[in-house]
């Protein structure tokens, strides 16, 4: 087994040193290292052969002679270990801490972008969006409905008709139409993907 630190195979690999701790805690480079926290060290071949890459000369240089030998040592027979799934960073790991601290600044930055885009016009809260609609409507729906009546009044008028029974014919038509209309709106709302910019913006 190899003596390289989490940072020197980050510096071989070219990743952050958050990106090992990731990896170890995935289970991607179980059995390329012994150890625990900052006592874990690793092989680079094995490393090399469970991320399937390769390392180039300058990487060789990186760690003399004894980098050299693990890699010749491990050759291409080196096994691919099997990650595991459920693997998971013990609490008092100071990788898990590091890990951690590096999620929580990018969900920070992720979010502050998103109150700079809103700040800017560029996108509103749903819920507001969903509030100001359902207003705008709500009034709209009750706007028809005066005109429904009012051409009730009007059609008994003018035909000799009971007024009660020609307004409850066209509340009944209103109605049916209605759910009807919902029914499809729904369903065209359900089928509808976020576009490309949406989904950069929501990831």
């Amino acid at each position: 087994m190899g003596n390289l630190t989490a940072s020197d195979i980050a510096n071989h690999f070219d990743v952050s040193r958050a990106r090992v701790s990731q990896w170890v805690s995935e289970g991607k480079l179980d059995g390329c290292y012994q150890g625990e926290g900052r006592s874990r060290r690793f092989d680079a071949a094995a490393v090399a052969t469970a991320l399937g890459k390769t390392l180039d000369p300058g990487q060789l240089m990186g760690n003399g002679a004894q980098t050299r030998r693990q890699i010749r040592s491990q050759g291409s027979d080196a096994p691919t270990p099997a990650p595991k799934k459920d693997a998971l960073l013990a609490a008092s790991d100071p990788d898990r801490y590091e890990l951690a601290r590096i999620q929580n600044a990018e969900e920070d930055a992720r979010r502050k972008r998103r109150d700079n885009q809103r700040d800017e016009g560029r996108w509103v809260l749903a819920e507001e969006v969903q509030r100001q609609s359902a207003k705008a409507l709500a009034q709209e729906i009750a706007q028809f409905e005066t005109v429904l009546r009012d051409g009730a009044r009007a059609v008994a008028d003018r035909f000799g008709v009971d007024y009660r029974e020609a307004r409850a014919l066209l509340m009944d038509l209103w109605r049916t139409h209605r759910v009807i209309r919902t029914d499809r709106l729904t369903e065209q709302v359900a089928s509808v993907d976020m576009s490309a910019a949406e989904m950069e913006d929501d990831a």
